[in-house]
């Protein structure tokens, strides 16, 4: 049985642990490994796109992230409550042509026992932005630990 830790029910160290995990996994852009933490009959609403089961995530992710190029994710704890997590996000990303965008959004998440995720809620709206008003400065990957998060950058 495959245990993704921390475990419900949450604290607010063990959500927010929970939070930063996720997005160190979707800033790697690597979706099998994004996958890993959800369940295998997993629910999600994506905007307007309804997506069932971990495969399903897998070439979800992979349409994403041929599109939104560059990206690079903050996410935050918002809320808890025992297998419950809500969070607030941002990203930058550009599109094939160099337009560059900051979506905002807020994801409720709940999990199983075994700290899987099994239902996942996305609202996201894109601001179309200049490259000059970018805020998230890091090489791809895992945002450094020392990088403002949105709070500090006044998201």
């Amino acid at each position: 049985m495959t245990l993704k830790k921390p475990l419900p029910p949450f604290t607010r160290e063990s959500a927010a642990e929970k939070v930063r995990l996720a997005e160190d996994a979707w800033n790697s852009r690597d979706p099998q490994r994004v996958s890993q933490v959800y369940s295998a009959d997993t629910q999600w609403r994506n905007r307007s796109e309804f997506v069932t089961g971990q495969q399903n995530v897998v070439a979800f992710l992979e349409r994403k992230w041929a599109k939104e190029l560059n990206y690079r994710l903050i996410k935050e704890l918002w809320a808890f409550d025992g297998e419950r997590i809500a969070v607030r996000f941002a990203y930058e990303w550009h599109d094939d042509s160099g337009n560059w965008f900051r979506s905002f959004g807020n994801e409720n998440w709940a999990f199983n026992p075994q700290g899987l995720m099994y239902a996942r809620y996305a609202c996201i709206n894109d601001l179309p932005i200049k490259a000059s008003e970018r805020k998230f400065h890091w090489l791809l990957g895992r945002r450094p630990d020392d990088h403002p998060g949105l709070s500090e950058l006044g998201f």
